[in-house]
């Protein structure tokens, strides 16, 4: 089975090839400063294909993030992901991208990712939603945490340990393309964005 799976939602873009549960191209695509990275994830998918020789026809399933993250990348995800599903007649899965960070070190950690609004989104094997930060302190105490750079100084102090998955080069794509064997849910038409609170109107 040849699964290609794409990430927009959070820091960088990550796009993945990956053959019978074997990664066969992998880009990571940081923000130019001019251009937020969602903007070539298109161009991306296009030069990975060619790079491993496989056209959109031998494509067997889409994975993808479907949040939470930015309401750009989300988007961008979900949109790319549901049409190219539906032009190939393909399966595709969405992962949330706590479930994706839970794994970066190999075991189901509890996510702590900044929600803003003194919030924290909190996933700890199901979504929690997001939670004041006077109760995720009370969660996160004495416990390892996935988390990100704006709360990573914040959480130290209760956790045991707190690593930004920000901080280090860790495997999302390959990660997605793994979770998303483990998913039922494969029409293109039930692919939605995970949006725990509602996006930002005007400025509000």
């Amino acid at each position: 089975m040849i699964i290609l799976s794409f990430d927009t939602c959070l820091d960088k873009t990550y796009i993945t090839l990956s053959k019978d549960n074997k990664i066969i191209r992998s880009e990571i695509i940081k923000s130019d400063g001019e251009n937020y990275h969602s903007a070539y994830l298109i161009s991306t998918i296009v030069k990975v294909l060619k790079d491993a020789g496989i056209t959109p026809n031998d494509i067997d399933m889409i994975a993808t993030d479907i949040g939470p993250g930015s309401f750009t990348g989300i988007r961008a995800c979900v949109t790319v992901a549901r049409v190219l599903a539906q032009q190939l007649n393909i399966k595709t899965v969405g992962v949330s991208s706590l479930e994706i960070l839970s794994r970066i070190l190999g075991d189901n950690d509890l996510v702590v990712l900044d929600a803003r609004k003194n919030k924290a989104y909190v996933y700890d094997g199901e979504i929690k939603g997001a939670i004041d930060m006077s109760e995720v302190e009370k969660l996160v105490k004495d416990k390892r945490i996935i988390t990100d750079d704006s709360l990573k100084e914040r959480l130290e102090g209760f956790a045991s340990n707190a690593i930004s998955y920000q901080s280090g080069d860790y495997p999302l794509g390959d990660i997605l393309s793994q979770l998303a064997l483990t998913k039922t849910d494969s029409e293109w038409s039930k692919l939605k964005p995970l949006y725990i609170q509602p996006p930002p109107v005007f400025g509000k």
